[in-house]
């Protein structure tokens, strides 16, 4: 499954690619879609935010730049370097602010949140019903004291 096609990513380059830059490419689109769908969220190809492809066709055409991951070119007198690659040279990957973007649009935003607990046999403030909130989207967990519980 890939959040991007092969097509829209061939109009991010400016080269015409050839037979095996077309296999490489496309496992460069699968390879990002993976990546994005683990540092954002799996959504469905058809539901992906826009700026989800986005990051994905970046991160594939910044892979299909440079497949083999050099960070300094010489070519007569003139060096090029990359020093902004690191360990991720040579493979498909996302930047610092790329992944933050996904963890942002998969709704796992950092921080710190306070949670109200408290200890067993001991009595639950007033107002919160006995339930605590749950994060996987189903229903409340009950959580009662001997005097309120259901048993």
């Amino acid at each position: 499954m890939a959040y991007a096609t092969l097509d829209e990513l061939k109009g991010r380059l400016d080269w015409d690619l050839d037979e095996d830059e077309l296999r490489i490419a496309q496992a460069a689109l699968e390879d990002a879609s993976d990546l994005a769908a683990e540092y954002g969220r799996d959504w469905p190809a058809d539901k992906a935010p826009r700026l989800v492809k986005t990051l994905v066709l970046k991160a594939a055409a910044r892979y299909l730049r440079n497949p083999g991951g050099y960070t300094q070119s010489r070519a007569g007198d003139e060096t090029l370097a990359w020093s902004d690659i690191g360990r991720d040279a040579g493979t498909v990957y996302f930047t610092r602010e790329e992944i933050r973007l996904l963890a942002e649009l998969g709704g796992r935003k950092p921080g710190l949140s306070s949670v109200a607990v408290s200890a067993w046999d001991s009595k639950i403030r007033p107002g919160t019903g006995g339930f605590v909130p749950v994060d996987y989207g189903g229903d409340r967990f009950p959580l009662f004291s001997d005097d309120r519980g259901p048993w």
